[in-house]
């Protein structure tokens, strides 16, 4: 016969074998949550530890822009397009975040762009 052994609330939990996945999907939720100051705050060590994860940039990125830290979201949608300039959303994600800034001029080329790999007509 096996031996039972009861639940302990104290005991530990195994450690995950993919931590910054997990970390990753945790930010996600706050993200979905809206609350996007602690969705940032979690992924700046994810980012940190894997600067080539796009996703994870871009999220970090979206998280600044609503959590209205315009310059951070610049500079994390920025890292996203020198990494991948074809990623139409960081275009997006840019231009809006310059202009909110009032950059209009610099958030143009980005929105058209944008608008443009998505199929739509943005204009002049």
């Amino acid at each position: 016969m096996t031996a039972f052994t009861p639940f302990s609330p104290t005991a530990a939990v195994p450690a995950s074998p993919h931590p910054l996945a997990d970390e990753y999907e945790r930010a996600h939720l706050f993200f979905e949550a809206r609350d996007y100051a602690e969705a940032a705050r979690i992924l700046v060590p994810v980012v940190e530890a894997e600067p080539a994860h796009l996703a994870a940039r871009l999220l970090l990125a979206r998280s600044y822009y609503h959590s209205a830290q315009l310059n951070r979201a610049e500079a994390e949608a920025r890292r996203v397009l020198d990494r991948a300039p074809a990623e139409a959303y960081a275009h997006l994600l840019l231009g809006r975040t310059l202009q909110r800034q009032n950059r209009d001029d610099e958030a143009a080329p980005h929105l058209r762009l944008a608008a443009a790999m998505n199929g739509e007509y943005a204009g002049s």
